[in-house]
């Protein structure tokens, strides 16, 4: 999955989505990927949904003679003729605490020991958060589990009726691995082609692997989080990855942006798409990280103002990237990975090795995005199995042949990409 997360509050109706559509496709991403698009609480958090069947009005153009419906359908039709499909955020572990279904169905919901309905909360750094807005689903203990499932499933078939093929499932881990077991076999036993992506930030690695073992397409992982110095993101990679493959990204709407975080450094964006991109099985972008945007996105303030373009356009880059993962099946799985040793500490030698294909990879990384750094070596053939030459494929500045003994003064936060294939 090649995933371009389109922030609904910060492109409004949907017929102002098709624009979003061709730039996506153009750059090479082939799932467009929305936030929650239906109807909310009064807290007007995109994740506090009061009503799973009704859409949220800012989406909706009044001005259309199509119902709320069809207009959803009419923009998942423009993408799909741009060639992509569309996932949606799948929200079940929690509801708005003023959604209807608190007083309908509240032995679908936690209990605190005073009997009021619990809040949705998680660990952070070690301190639990509490959503004040959003209301517990009891997955684990509700009386009803028939009907909180029924309640679910159907959720699913209405948005797979609208055209959604594919679902990036909220703070999975919070849901019991058997709810998901079934919900996931009986919508593919219907809708084969359905897709489910697992939302696991902030969880332990064991929670990440259990939950991923429920049926999972896909899990997210934690490599915008990676300095790249240290082990951990390679263990964590190499425990999950023969469970489902992962997805990693540059920034999220749950994280500042790059671009504000690096004070506007081109080359930070460059570096942490790069890696992202060819680290894991899939990528997701948020849509503005192409321009360098540097507001955050909000799930209850962003709104089409803030889209500001600044000069900015990455898209070029972006696109050649994609098409080197597109390319090359090495960066397409989860495949074997390891970190080499490199004489110079402020470069990252990753080497990558196709479990399925003969396709062999190095990325020689500059992780310093404001410095050069040297790179040399008297010859590859000590990093890779393969006895075929090296192809240099960067997305820029790529050379026509490698020379041994091979030295290269890296620019700030650039990379190589070396491909082969195997005998």
């Amino acid at each position: 999955m090649i995933l371009y997360n389109l922030f609904p509050l910060l492109v409004g109706p949907f017929n102002r989505w098709g624009e979003h559509f061709s730039r996506a496709a153009a750059m090479g991403f082939d799932w467009i990927y929305v936030n929650p698009i239906q109807r909310l609480g009064n807290s007007r958090s995109l994740y506090s949904i009061a009503d799973y069947f009704q859409f949220n009005p800012a989406l909706l153009d009044p001005a259309s003679g199509l119902p709320p419906a069809d207009q959803c359908r009419a923009m998942i039709e423009q993408a799909r003729a741009a060639g992509l499909k569309v996932m949606i955020d799948l929200v079940i572990n929690h509801s708005a605490y003023d959604s209807p279904l608190t007083r309908e169905h509240p032995e679908w919901f936690v209990r605190e020991h005073d009997g009021r309905i619990a809040n949705a909360s998680c660990q952070h750094n070690g301190e639990r958060v509490v959503w004040n807005d959003l209301a517990q689903f009891n997955h684990q203990h509700t009386p009803d589990p028939e009907g909180l499932y029924r309640y679910c499933l159907s959720v699913v078939e209405h948005l797979l009726a609208l055209g959604f093929e594919g679902f990036r499932c909220d703070a999975a881990y919070q849901i019991p691995q058997h709810v998901w077991q079934r919900l996931i076999r009986e919508i593919k036993s219907r809708h084969p082609e359905a897709r489910f992506v697992a939302e696991t930030l902030g969880c332990t690695l064991d929670q990440t692997r259990e939950t991923a073992r429920a049926g999972f397409d896909f899990v997210f992982n934690s490599s915008k989080w990676w300095d790249f110095n240290g082990w951990w993101l390679i263990e964590q990679y190499n425990l999950i990855r023969e469970t489902a493959p992962s997805i990693s990204f540059p920034e999220s709407h749950d994280t500042p942006r790059l671009a504000e975080e690096s004070n506007g450094n081109i080359q930070a964006l460059k570096q942490r798409y790069l890696f992202s991109a060819l680290f894991s099985a899939g990528v997701m972008m948020p849509m503005g990280f192409e321009f360098g945007l540097r507001k955050s996105l909000h799930v209850v303030h962003t709104t089409p103002a803030d889209w500001n373009l600044t000069g900015v356009d990455l898209s070029p880059f972006v696109a050649k990237v994609n098409a080197i993962k597109q390319r090359h099946a090495v960066f397409r799985e989860e495949s074997p990975t390891n970190i080499l040793p490199c004489n110079n500490p402020n470069v990252l030698l990753l080497w990558k090795a196709s479990a399925k294909q003969r396709d062999e990879a190095l990325l020689i990384l500059n992780k310093d995005p404001l410095n050069h750094q040297d790179f040399q070596t008297e010859n590859f053939r000590h990093y890779v199995q393969a006895g075929a030459p090296l192809r240099d494929v960067s997305p820029e500045y790529p050379m026509e042949y490698l020379h041994e003994p091979f030295h290269y003064s890296l620019r700030p936060g650039q990379g190589i990409v070396l491909v082969t294939a195997r005998d």
